[in-house]
């Protein structure tokens, strides 16, 4: 084994050591209230991409939306936007079609982006009805007594 293969040998060691320490590509999204001007835009864009690992950030002043991308921490990028004074959350809006209950009072909300909701736990499973089985046989068309319960 020459000197070649020594620095070769060096080099795949290196290699395999940085790649088990490096994060893994990620897109975070958050809500920043209070984007007014493209001031604000600079500002945030500028904090935002000093954050070690980020490769990009875009501001949507429109949706109040900042998304940055890179090999990030989601903890560390809310850190930074919240440094800008700014009110800072994760993005809570996801599609309608992605909640199983799209228009209950958790999930809907009038500032959400259009054919967005808030993103809401699943509260009841497939099993749990909120209505009892025996009232709904009660008042059903296959029921012959539902007439003079009416």
């Amino acid at each position: 084994m020459g000197v070649e293969g020594t620095m070769e040998y060096i080099s795949e060691l290196l290699k395999m050591r940085r790649k088990g320490k490096k994060k893994p590509m990620q897109t975070v999204a958050l809500r920043v209230t209070r984007i007014d001007c493209e001031g604000c835009e600079r500002k945030i864009k500028h904090i935002l991409s000093g954050v070690k690992g980020v490769k990009s950030v875009v501001v949507d002043a429109k949706q109040q939306k900042v998304t940055v991308m890179g090999y990030i921490e989601p903890k560390k990028v809310l850190e930074a936007a919240k440094s800008t004074r700014k009110k800072v959350e994760l993005w809570p809006y996801v599609p309608y079609t992605m909640v199983a209950n799209p228009y209950i009072s958790q999930a809907y909300d009038k500032k959400a982006p259009p054919n967005m909701v808030r993103k809401v736990p699943d509260t009841v499973s497939v099993n749990e009805t909120t209505v009892d089985d025996s009232y709904t046989i009660m008042f059903s068309d296959e029921n012959p007594n539902s007439c003079s319960i009416m």
